[in-house]
């Protein structure tokens, strides 16, 4: 499992606030990932921002996709209005 210190840094890579839906860290990925794609970007550090970004869009995914939900009656309960 990731440290908080690596998932916040992922987070801020992508441009992401503390909280985010899958959709919102998608489209960030996405967004960052055209722009600074090796056959579109021509900065000199497009390589390294490229992979930072994937791999901070890998690390975040992980940690989502490690969540456990609960469905138990008091817990739904808990969270309504």
């Amino acid at each position: 499992m990731a440290k908080f210190e690596e998932i916040d840094k992922a987070r801020k890579t992508l441009g992401l606030g503390e909280s985010a839906t899958f959709q919102e860290i998608k489209d960030a990925y996405r967004k960052l990932a055209h722009k600074y794609h090796p056959d579109k970007y021509k900065g000199t550090d497009c390589e390294k921002m490229f992979k930072e970004i994937n791999n901070a869009y890998q690390l975040i995914m992980a940690y989502c996709a490690g969540y456990q939900f609960s469905f138990k009656k008091e817990d739904i309960k808990r969270t309504e209005p």
